[in-house]
């Protein structure tokens, strides 16, 4: 059975990830994960995949998260999006994204997975808080969740090693009446 696609455009696809995704997402994401995007999300820049197949799987089924695959025209697996520890009393939860190749960058795939997760986070749900956190070495990403309404509520000063320098954690976040706001302005 084929995977249902949640959202599409210019060929690209959204949709929840199935098991029989585990081996091309430890292949065509971690498996050959770049060194610079593993810097800009904060990740190690090599997982093994004794460890990357078993949290697919768990992931697949985690009621505290969904768990997004951004998927190219060609079918390949170029990123994930996620929300995560969710909190169904207080009607929270966080979010990340993660697009594994640096060429797919700068092209408006993230500011579109970005709004289709804030969509959904809010939309089916229910969510009131949406929060996440940027790293200062990190503007476009910031760019791209401040397009999508996040606003900055804090900064955690120096309190990531960026290699060579000390830099800042950003903290973001949008409200539901934020997010509602937002769609009513089409």
């Amino acid at each position: 059975m084929k995977p249902e696609i949640l959202c599409e455009k210019d060929g690209y696809a959204i949709r929840f990830g199935v098991p029989e995704d585990a081996e091309n997402y430890y292949l065509q994401g971690f498996g050959t994960f770049d060194p610079e995007i593993a810097r800009l999300t904060g990740s190690k820049s090599y997982y093994a995949r004794e460890e990357v197949i078993p949290f697919f799987m768990h992931s697949l089924t985690d009621q505290s998260r969904r768990f997004f695959l951004v998927i190219d025209p060609n079918g390949k697996i170029i990123g994930e999006s996620v929300i995560n520890e969710i909190d169904r009393d207080l009607r929270c939860a966080n979010f990340r994204i993660c697009l594994f190749h640096p060429e797919k960058l700068g092209k408006g795939i993230g500011t579109w997975v970005t709004k289709f997760t804030r969509d959904y986070a809010f939309e089916v749900l229910h969510l009131h808080r949406l929060e996440l956190d940027v790293f200062s070495f990190n503007p476009r990403a910031k760019a791209v969740y401040e397009k999508a309404g996040f606003c900055i509520e804090g900064v955690r000063r120096e309190a990531i090693w960026d290699g060579e320098k000390y830099a800042d954690d950003i903290l973001m976040s949008i409200l539901e009446d934020e997010w509602k706001a937002i769609k009513a302005k089409g």
